[in-house]
């Protein structure tokens, strides 16, 4: 017996073909980039017009000052042009704060991650039955 497949097959590894954003900055590059990849036979334009599909989340990864400064010492004469959407400036990817939501659950033991919580109050996660001014203390 095999799987039931709705009406269309299953969906073989989709990719993004437009950037979800509603930028109207990023379309335009995004219109201009189209043009360049039917145009030229440049790899280079495609990657450029890939990279600016991606999520902006998970991707496009955070670079700080700091470390571009570190990257950029002993090439002073050379000039670092646009931001990590598109060149090959990355920063470590678990740098973001999305990152700090994933791992084990909140509770149990040896684990650092943080909770989704609406506000960082005395009330919000804040060590129940631990403190006094935590609900009560056991």
């Amino acid at each position: 017996m095999g799987i039931h497949l709705p009406a269309g097959g299953r969906n073989k590894k989709t990719k993004h073909t437009a950037p979800k954003s509603d930028n109207v900055y990023l379309k335009l590059i995004v219109k201009l980039y189209r043009f360049l990849v039917q145009r030229t036979d440049s790899p280079l334009n495609a990657v450029f017009l890939k990279r600016l599909f991606m999520s902006r989340t998970y991707n496009r990864t955070p670079l700080s000052l700091s470390r571009l400064i570190r990257y950029m010492k002993g090439k002073e004469d050379e000039v670092p042009t646009g931001s990590n959407t598109i060149l090959d400036l990355r920063g470590p990817k678990n740098a973001r704060d999305a990152v700090k939501h994933f791992g084990r659950a909140r509770g149990v033991p040896h684990s650092h991650t943080k909770p989704y919580v609406r506000s960082k109050g005395r009330k919000f996660e804040r060590a129940r039955g631990q403190l006094n001014n935590s609900g009560y203390r056991v």
